[in-house]
């Protein structure tokens, strides 16, 4: 470091902090003046990167539950038949309910984080999951057990809103899309360890197995609690409670530069409504979603209709019940059934890392369209395989390679890319509680799947139950192509005021220009308005 020169009469160290930093330039450098400024915006660029994927990555470990739990389920519900000697309604009972109930937090998630916080509602996510973990796994009979499942399904509800909302509110608008994957890769992790907890604990008696499977699932915890004395507040609820500095404290830490921080700040006070301080009055929220503005309909449409369509081209029907798909194409071993899903689970995983990498580069609608695309082939050839070849080692490698097949293109786009549309597309001030109608819609969608595959399969086998998810997957292409605007590299304020102009969403990207951003810190009129 050198030393600024105020007058001719300071003379000494500080002259002769600048002759040697003047004559370490000569020797080692011969870069301008201004070379130190872009150093350190270099090291502030980098300080602020590995902050915000901190962030995004404590934020996340709430949904290593969710998919620990989905992975688990479908092998230990094995041994759960054998100890508790359930029927197969209360089997597609036991692993439906838990989509069902995760409604619950849902609904309850997005107008908590409004009150406490989207940190704060982090920690009650985990809390009573855990709670219910602990249950399940010391549950003596079937009527226990689902009292655990209950609660699960409640803290599953609550953590799997929020996280991507969390991490939406945090990030910068050129990595948005990547750090807004991260729940879903740690959702891919979850399945993957759960899949292979499965496979581990399998060779232990009937009675002891599962429990130590769903026991496991307990571990999270203790790094979540960590994480929530590391990640901040979202700004932008901050501002919505009027406490700007703070926001402009959280924002000075995950931009990377004052100028940046400044209008991101002057973004998010317009879009709450906050202007000068002042705290405009506006409808309830909930009288927002149910009698919406036009521009607010077509966010919701386009939000709900995404996340119901990620569960109902049947990717849970692929993971809880990838052992039944298997066992129909002609295994029979229960550790090969086990070993089989393990494959899907590492699939999975590694291909959401493809989004990671696509996701800001090349846009949320090119990798929609290869997402459905593939699915919808994939699901159908499973249908195919399943209904016109006879069960032999053909029929199961093919079905192996088409289930991993539908979760690689799952992962891929529609997976990933659906949290971080709805937690993006939403206006600031409804934005949690909008979010959480979507995922509800998920929520429900999903246990509607969970619930009935068994049923549908006894009914039309199968294979039939493919064909039918591949018709609604070739659904989803209609519906990207039609409503989903492409969101890349602009900022949550952006968005909106992209859907309150009609006529900027058609095509595939729309891009805003400085006056049009000036525009939208300017307007003092809302969405609803």
């Amino acid at each position: 470091m050198g030393f600024q020169q105020h007058g001719n009469s300071e003379l000494g160290l500080s002259a002769i902090a600048l002759g040697s930093k003047n004559e370490y330039k000569r020797m080692h450098s011969d870069l301008p003046e201004g070379d130190d400024d872009v150093l350190l915006q270099e090291a502030r660029r980098n300080s602020t990167r590995k902050y915000v994927i901190a962030c995004a990555t404590f934020a996340s470990l709430n949904n290593v539950l969710l998919g620990y739990d989905v992975g688990v389920m479908s092998g230990a519900v094995i041994f759960i038949k054998e100890d508790l000697k359930i029927s197969e309604v209360k089997e597609e009972f036991l692993i439906g309910i838990l989509s069902v109930i995760s409604l619950l937090g849902s609904l309850g998630g997005g107008r908590t984080s409004d009150i406490i916080g989207r940190k704060w509602t982090m920690a009650v996510a985990a809390v009573i999951f855990q709670m219910g973990s602990l249950i399940m796994t010391l549950a003596p009979s079937f009527s226990i057990l689902m009292v655990g499942r209950f609660l699960a399904g409640v803290g599953i509800g609550f953590g799997g809103l929020i996280a991507p909302i969390y991490i939406a509110e945090i990030s910068p608008n050129t990595t948005r899309g990547f750090l807004t994957t991260f729940p879903e890769i740690f959702i891919n992790l979850g399945i993957l360890l759960g899949y292979v907890s499965n496979y581990a604990f399998s060779g232990f008696s009937a009675h002891i197995n599962w429990r130590i499977m769903l026991a496991v699932g307990i571990l999270p915890s203790v790094f979540i609690g960590f994480a929530l004395f590391i990640i901040p507040e979202s700004p932008r609820w901050l501002v919505m409670q009027n406490r700007i500095e703070e926001a402009r404290s959280v924002l000075l830490k995950t931009n990377e530069s004052d100028r940046e921080v400044e209008e991101r700040l002057a973004e998010i006070q317009q879009a709450a409504g906050l202007v000068n301080g002042e705290h405009y009055e506006e409808k309830p929220v909930w009288y927002e979603l149910l009698f919406p503005s036009p521009s607010l309909r077509r966010m919701m449409i386009t939000g709900i209709g995404i996340q119901c369509f990620q569960q109902i081209s049947g990717i849970d029907a692929t993971v809880y019940y990838s052992p039944e798909i298997f066992k129909a194409a002609g295994i029979e071993d229960n550790a090969k059934l086990l070993a089989a899903t393990v494959a899907v689970g590492v699939t999975k995983t590694v291909f959401i890392l493809v989004a990671i990498v696509l996701i800001d580069k090349k846009g949320r609608r090119p990798l929609l369209f290869v997402s459905t695309i593939g699915m919808t082939i994939c699901l159908f050839s499973i249908g195919v395989s399943l209904s016109l070849f006879p069960k032999g080692s053909f029929v199961i490698a093919l079905a192996i390679v088409l289930v991993c097949g539908n979760v690689a293109f799952f992962s891929v786009g529609l997976g990933p890319v659906c949290w971080v549309l709805t937690s993006e597309i939403f206006p600031l001030r409804v934005r949690a509680q909008a979010s959480s109608l979507g995922a509800v819609g998920n929520r429900v969608c999903s246990g509607f799947v969970a619930m009935s595959f068994l049923s549908v399969s006894r009914a039309i086998t199968v294979g039939g139950a493919f064909f039918v998810f591949a018709a609604i997957s070739s659904l989803a292409i209609m519906f990207v192509y039609v409503l989903v605007p492409e969101t890349k590299g602009k900022s949550l304020e952006q968005i909106e005021l992209m859907f309150k102009n009609e006529h900027m969403r058609q095509g595939s990207e729309i891009e805003l220009g400085d006056v049009e951003v000036q525009q939208l810190v300017q307007d003092k009129t809302v969405l609803t308005d």
